[in-house]
């Protein structure tokens, strides 16, 4: 008989901006090294998957090459979807480098906090990293004698930036290169509601009573070195903090953690149960609130309430020594979810940096609460 609450469609995933330029990347470097056209290219994304992307575009002289590739998102509404991450590449007379600048469509760096230098292209790191190792996959012996200059762009990026946060944080002139697995995967559909329960069902069923709920692939694979829990219990929540934390209390576990970093947490601990950026944001009053709270100056609290992003947040509790701060921001954490399930489940949340470190942690038991 057939399991009504299954999900008829499964989501269809899709790819990053920054698995894309990867993908171009690579592509570029082999077609100016061998002077032959390339359809597909198959890469390496930062989750250790190997993927085959279509060359859409492919031009190249002896002097430089340019690849490009047709971001496909799968179901998740996001602007991108459709962009043409265009990457040429040159080369560069210092053997071994891989140098990075930014094209048309692809933005700056201007405010602090961003987790990159005011002033280089908005290029995360991780995508920086994958890119660079695919460029020297693709380049192999040719490295010994020349670097490799990576411009990447996108046509049109400045009008998808729009439809962003971006010049509000300071990321001013086209859209990020993006992506911590080289995955996107689906936030806001009611199928994605049901796989959460589903997931928290399979988990139950397996006989665990304490599941960790993470804001995505990178908390989760933090979250799964720092809990000694069966795989089962590991369960990415994305946004859907309340839903999430409803069907853990309501399928009869008996504690739940939340694992996050700054960003995500901080909105959390405000109450937020619905986490994503189209409809919320990061309050510097109430992290400013939590500054006071952990004994900072009113110079330092004055600094938080102006700071650009969370990471511009965790940059001053860090250079002011607020050793208390995050788990403040924790405790805040545990106080909404717990009031979130009317106290029916032991919360925890460990909130963690950008490496996997702990920066904040905190625990309500189960029991009542205040109305």
């Amino acid at each position: 008989m057939e399991n009504k609450e299954t999900p008829k469609k499964q989501l269809r995933t899709g790819w990053t901006t920054g698995a894309c330029s990867a993908a171009a990347a690579k592509a570029a470097t082999h077609v100016l090294i061998h002077q032959k056209p390339l359809q597909s290219v198959e890469i390496t994304i930062p989750m250790g998957k190997k993927v085959t992307f279509a060359i859409k575009r492919c031009e190249f002289n002896k002097e430089e090459a340019t690849c490009s590739v047709i971001k496909d998102a799968g179901d998740d509404p996001d602007c991108t979807n459709g962009a043409e991450l265009t990457v040429t590449v040159t080369r560069t007379d210092k053997p071994g480098e891989v140098l990075f600048d930014r094209g048309p469509g692809v933005a700056v760096i201007t405010k602090v906090g961003l987790g990159l230098p005011v002033g280089v292209p908005a290029i995360n790191g991780i995508p920086r990293k994958n890119i660079t190792e695919m460029v020297q996959e693709a380049a192999g012996d040719a490295l010994k004698k020349n670097g490799f200059k990576v411009v990447i762009s996108v046509p049109g990026g400045e009008e998808m930036a729009k439809k962003t946060e971006n010049e509000r944080l300071g990321i001013i002139g086209g859209i990020s290169i993006l992506g911590t697995t080289g995955i996107v995967v689906p936030f806001s559909t009611a199928a994605f509601r049901a796989s959460i329960a589903q997931a928290i069902g399979v988990a139950r069923a397996a006989g665990c009573e304490h599941v960790v709920l993470t804001t995505g692939g990178k908390s989760e694979e933090f979250a799964m070195k720092l809990i000694p829990l069966p795989s089962e219990s590991f369960i990415q929540m994305g946004d859907f903090v309340g839903f999430s934390t409803k069907q853990a209390a309501a399928k009869g576990m008996k504690k739940l953690t939340l694992c996050g970093m700054p960003g995500k947490m901080s909105k959390i601990a405000t109450g937020t149960m619905q986490t994503h950026v189209a409809g919320s944001h990061v309050d510097m009053a109430f992290l400013a609130s939590v500054g006071k709270e952990s004994g900072a100056s009113e110079e330092v609290v004055q600094e938080i309430a102006k700071a650009n992003t969370a990471r511009h947040v965790q940059e001053i509790a860090a250079k002011r020594n607020l050793t208390d701060f995050w788990n403040v921001v924790a405790r805040k954490v545990c106080e909404a979810c717990h009031k979130n399930v009317l106290g029916a489940i032991t919360v925890e949340c460990i909130l963690t940096d950008f490496e996997g470190n702990i920066l904040g942690k905190s625990e309500i038991l189960k029991g009542k609460v205040e109305a």
